[in-house]
């Protein structure tokens, strides 16, 4: 792959159904590539989820080969175990990420939809939409965490070298410095 040709797979963590997409980005042109879901819900513990993120994660860096890694961040929502589950799930996703030293930038779920819609309180519909109509895709799947987790990929393109308007690791070093609050 030349240095004008990147990947960027896009991820929303979710702990009943993970989404996932990918972009080719060619010279300053984005190219679909794919787009779908990891099913959760059919695992009622929790540390087996975490560990089918963790490797179904590994196994599209080790497929796909991409340059990046776009991710939702967690939004604050008011039940506080329910986003800890999701934390987590973003948490495994990244550490599948940089256990393969692939640079990872966060985008909360506003800054993703005011990429692709220009709204930054869009329905999953309205960017789903939008990114049918941007990257020509045939058919949008029935649940759209995967065109969100294609959204975070998209909005990567659309912040390349704006590096401030999320937040990026480089490794486990880099995000232990910037994370020191989180560890024990």
């Amino acid at each position: 792959m030349s240095k004008t040709e990147r990947i960027i797979l896009g991820i929303d963590p979710g702990t009943t159904i993970m989404g996932f997409g990918l972009i080719r980005v060619v010279g300053k042109r984005m190219e679909f590539m794919q787009l779908h879901e990891l099913q959760l819900h059919k695992y009622a513990d929790h540390y087996v989820k975490l560990k089918h993120i963790f490797e179904r994660t590994v196994q599209l860096i080790e497929t796909y080969h991409p340059d990046e890694i776009a991710i939702e961040a967690p939004f604050f929502g008011k039940n506080v175990q329910s986003m800890l589950k999701l934390g987590r799930a973003q948490g495994v996703a990244m550490a599948a990420g940089l256990s393969r030293q692939v640079p990872i930038t966060e985008y909360s779920p506003k800054k993703i939809k005011m990429a692709i819609t220009g709204n930054g309180n869009a329905s999953k519909e309205q960017v789903a939409k939008m990114l049918q109509s941007i990257l020509s895709i045939k058919e949008l799947p029935k649940n759209l965490d995967s065109t969100d987790g294609l959204a975070a990929a998209v909005c990567h393109f659309y912040n390349d070298g704006k590096i401030a308007t999320g937040k990026s690791y480089s490794g486990w070093g880099a995000f232990i410095k910037d994370n020191q609050d989180r560890i024990g």
